[in-house]
């Protein structure tokens, strides 16, 4: 009796480790709640490529746009927790949009599982080839002597708050036009249709490097080594306080094992520091910082403050 109880534990025993083995036996899908060619999808799907060197698995990346990231996040909360499902997350979708919405179909705060940060980027200031300015200081002065010329186009969180906070720092008067993703707005800013464009480099640096519109300014607080001839928005201004860049980071449906977090964060840390991520983005500005789950947990708490600050500043009403 001894020896089958001793059979049947080790079975048992067996079987868990194996049972807790497995993960990943079959293909994980990875949303980006952003169009296809965005900078989120650009990185998502390097990042993806990547980690499945790392688990074993494919990756199939699946863009869900809208809402400023939101239909894609809302995909991801309302899955099952088993580390199948994966979010590409950005500074909107898991900091932003708590401050944007009036209600979110899902709770930010509680609907999610941290995995891990992947880097950040700044964006650029830019205008149409045909707007009569030079500098971002002759932009400014455009946008006061002729309130609501100045159409700006915006497809997230980050563009929009960019050149909100910019107009209302410097007491500019802009119309603001929204699109479904950053490749359109810059299609549109190239053509004419719109004036202005604020976004990050993945979008903004080839058409600037390009000749195809006018890079004004950078966004962050150093000047950028991917294109050094731009000032920072602080130093074309005269300003101190203007900072702003977009995030990436990985999330899973809260709920999700903690030894499936720890092993999505470990594939996660792998692509975040291998060489092959780092030269392929290093002419955009992007830059990796590996990290936790419990250590992104805390940035996104202190973004969300963040960012529920510079929208409340930059005077924009949940939508």
């Amino acid at each position: 009796m001894k020896f089958k109880s001793l059979i049947l534990a080790t079975l048992v025993s067996v079987s868990c480790a194996a049972f807790g083995q497995a993960y990943p036996n079959k293909p994980i899908k990875a949303i980006v709640p952003f169009a296809a060619g965005s900078a989120t999808d650009q990185i998502g799907r390097a990042f993806a490529a990547k980690m499945s060197e790392t688990l074993g698995q494919t990756i199939v990346v699946e863009n869900r746009a809208g809402v400023n990231g939101m239909l894609g996040a809302d995909a991801v909360a309302k899955s099952p927790a088993d580390g199948y499902t994966i979010l590409i997350g950005t500074n909107s979708t898991n900091a932003a949009l708590k401050s944007l919405m009036k209600k979110l179909p899902y709770d930010q705060d509680t609907a999610f599982a941290p995995l891990g940060y992947m880097g950040s980027l700044p964006l650029i200031v830019a205008v149409n080839n045909d707007v009569p300015v030079k500098t971002l200081k002759e932009l400014i002065a455009l946008g006061k002597t002729k309130p609501g010329l100045l159409t700006v186009a915006s497809a997230s969180t980050s563009q929009l708050v960019s050149s909100e906070m910019l107009a209302g720092m410097t007491g500019m008067d802009v119309t603001s036009v929204p699109y479904k993703s950053g490749p359109a707005a810059m299609t549109d800013l190239i053509g004419g249709q719109v004036m202005m464009f604020t976004a990050d480099f993945g979008v903004m640096l080839p058409q600037v490097k390009g000749g195809k519109v006018r890079g004004l300014a950078v966004t962050s607080t150093k000047r950028s080594a991917a294109i050094p001839e731009l000032p920072t928005v602080n130093e074309a201004l005269g300003l101190k306080d203007y900072e702003l860049i977009a995030y990436f980071a990985m999330f899973a449906p809260a709920g999700t094992p903690a030894d499936i977090i720890a092993k999505l964060n470990q594939a996660i840390n792998a692509a975040a520091q291998s060489k092959d991520i780092q030269e392929k983005f290093a002419s955009i500005g992007f830059a990796v910082e590996p990290g936790t789950p419990e250590a992104l947990a805390q940035r996104s708490k202190l973004e969300t403050a963040k960012w529920a600050k510079a929208i409340a500043a930059a005077k924009i009403e949940p939508q």
